[in-house]
């Protein structure tokens, strides 16, 4: 399976937005926006938003717990199938697998919400 995304160093979260990154934010129309754009393990279409739980200090993202669910800032897109693989094993090592930096990528996705095309050149 070919890898998308873009592999930047990582930086902390810049965006006017941060406060958005520690918090359980809603953002259905981020989620909308996510749900758009093309896979970042495969380039398929037809994707969940997928919330990143793990945590990075470098990035301004606490951990969030089984009974909390993070801010819809902290998504990726990946297919259903993806994202149960990615439920199945620990989140880390998982993105690790896959050479991307989810909390960059979602950084990045977040800054340009709403534009699908800027979305899909992120990812692919």
């Amino acid at each position: 399976m070919m890898a998308f995304a873009v592999r930047r160093e990582p930086t902390a979260f810049a965006l006017d937005k941060s406060s958005k990154a520690t918090s359980s934010f809603k953002d259905e129309a981020h989620l909308a926006f996510i749900r758009k754009l093309p896979s970042v393990i495969s380039g398929a279409f037809g994707c969940d938003a997928c919330h990143i739980r793990a945590g990075s200090p470098a990035h301004n993202k606490k951990r969030t717990g089984g009974a909390q669910k993070p801010s819809d800032c902290w998504t990726v897109p990946m297919t259903r199938e993806e994202h149960m693989a990615q439920h199945a094993v620990e989140e880390l090592a998982f993105w690790r697998r896959q050479g991307i930096d989810p909390f960059q990528l979602a950084i990045d996705l977040y800054s340009v919400t709403g534009d699908v095309e800027a979305g899909t050149a992120i990812i692919l």
